[in-house]
């Protein structure tokens, strides 16, 4: 039997569309029911779901106001506020098409992607970077003003045609912008029975920013377009609140990165939280050890997924069917997923080979922007080529067995080595450099990065900090005399990782 997998389901998205529209279509009946709830030790800001289309519909008249075209990209630099959400939504509602960026990524970082975006405008919150770039910067304060503009109509069109754009490290050191249709939004409905188990009388409290893609998907639309309440900490609410937040808001569901996760049990032995039914996991891998602690501190369970920024999760356990021992869960319904070896065709079931999916699936991108040939590299005939090892078992279910190439992984966030070589190596001092993913505890770790200059940590540190993203600046730095390279003189991030590790024990 080979190692495809694939449950039709007849949907088709309806026609025209748009997908803020989508998100937003129970607003009108739910009315004054809380859509949004932004979370304190001691307080609630709410937003009822009138509100929330106000603001977006407002956001949308108050965008195309501005002269701005259809199709028009907008380019986010907001911190974690509402006001993310509402840009994001309101740009897809009037038909043009935001970028959310996260507002760690320092000047020169956006600088170098607008160059290649081209945006119409940015919408910029205080104190976030924003890039060397002529077009015109709409205020956070102004954006919220739009709040009281006559709603603008939804902008229908093709569900195929580009909805908005996200960033994600690529494998060539140059982070890839990835254009997703309207269509994407339709497509994650899949998630809603095959891993959450979403319904509207939920309360989905997400633990990360506004301004982060995990949240904005799983944390807000998702919620949204069934009629459930968002929860949100606020800023500055810290991971020792959580355990607080989640029983004193009565929430049903709860998302967050293993790292969150891991940090929870570091300030609690035991969590009482009669109305969670699970947690939902995903962005790393969730070990073994974490997800006995937090079933044993809690009673309850925990659903990982799989997935990336070209599709999101498209692989996962869910209360309805639990992932087995071992494996991280099986394809969603509707996807259409095969395990393919060098040759690009299935292998045989347990046999591992890198996870494919099908070309058709409504919930992958529509391409790199502007990359045609990057993004044909991609494909082996139908299938779109994740570049993760797995094996799929008689049942379908999916076990992780490694990447096929050296990208990191930073709290969910995937880093490629090459960006962050390339930036530590305009450093006088660095001297030759690469980056791994170290294991410094048994399931965590960190950014490192080997260098032979004469440097010191402290100056490549200070000089990261200027250049990197804090989410990409390695934790720990290790002067080598030379670098580990293979027979063909290729850094050998492998070897320098295992001795390392090896090193300390692990």
């Amino acid at each position: 039997m080979r190692s495809v997998h694939h449950e039709p389901l007849a949907d088709p998205c309806p026609a025209p569309f748009n997908m803020a529209a989508h998100v937003l279509a129970r607003a009108p009946e739910l009315g004054a029911k809380s859509a949004l709830m932004i979370l304190t030790a001691t307080e609630a800001e709410r937003w009822s779901y009138a509100r929330l289309e106000e603001a977006v519909r407002g956001a949308a008249a108050g965008m195309l106001a501005l002269g701005l075209e259809p199709g028009a990209r907008v380019l986010l630099r907001l911190g974690n506020t509402p006001e993310f959400a509402v840009a994001f939504l309101g740009a897809i509602a009037a038909g043009l098409v935001p970028v959310p960026t996260s507002s760690q990524l320092t000047a020169p970082e956006i600088t170098r992607l607008a160059r290649d975006l081209g945006p119409a405008l940015v919408v910029a919150g205080e104190g976030i970077a924003l890039p060397d770039h002529p077009a015109p910067v709409l205020r956070e304060g102004a954006l919220r003003a739009f709040e009281e503009l006559p709603a603008s109509p939804y902008a229908m069109g093709s569900a195929d045609r580009l909805a908005y754009i996200i960033y994600t490290s690529g494998t060539s050191g140059r982070p890839r912008a990835v254009a997703h249709a309207h269509r994407a939004i339709w497509a994650r409905r899949r998630m809603h029975a095959g891993w959450y188990g979403l319904g509207e009388n939920d309360r989905v409290l997400h633990a990360g920013a506004f301004n982060w893609t995990y949240t904005l998907g799983t944390g807000l639309m998702d919620p949204w377009s069934v009629g459930a309440t968002a929860l949100i900490p606020g800023e500055g609410v810290g991971a020792d609140q959580i355990g607080l937040l989640l029983r004193r808001y009565d929430a049903t569901i709860f998302a967050a990165v293993p790292g969150v996760y891991r940090q929870i049990l570091k300030h609690h032995e035991r969590l009482v939280l009669p109305r969670l039914r699970h947690g939902l996991s995903a962005g790393e891998s969730l070990s073994p050890g974490l997800r006995a602690a937090w079933e044993a501190a809690t009673g309850r369970a925990v659903h990982e997924a799989l997935g990336m920024s070209e599709i999101s999760t498209f692989v996962s356990s869910c209360p309805a069917r639990p992932a087995p021992v071992g494996a991280i869960g099986y394809p969603q319904p509707g996807r259409k997923v095969a395990v393919l070896g060098p040759d690009g065709t299935p292998v045989a079931r347990g046999e591992p080979g890198i996870l494919a999916v099908h070309r058709t699936d409504p919930g992958l991108f529509l391409g790199y922007l502007d990359a045609p040939e990057e993004t044909a590299a991609r494909y082996e005939g139908e299938w779109f080529v994740t570049g993760d090892t797995v094996t799929m078992a008689e049942d379908g279910a999916i076990a992780y067995v490694a990447r096929s190439d050296d990208m990191m992984n930073a709290g969910g966030y995937r880093v490629s080595p090459l960006e962050v070589e390339a930036a530590l190596m305009a450093h006088p001092g660095a001297g030759e450099v690469a980056a791994v993913e170290l294991r410094v505890k048994a399931d965590v770790g960190v950014i490192a990065a080997f260098y032979t200059g004469a440097a010191d940590a402290a100056a490549l540190e200070a000089h990261a900090a200027v250049c990197l993203a804090r989410y990409k600046q390695p934790r720990i730095y290790i002067h080598l005399p030379e670098l580990a390279k293979n027979a063909n003189g290729k850094l050998n991030r492998g070897a320098m990782r295992r001795v390392e590790e090896a090193r300390r024990g692990l």
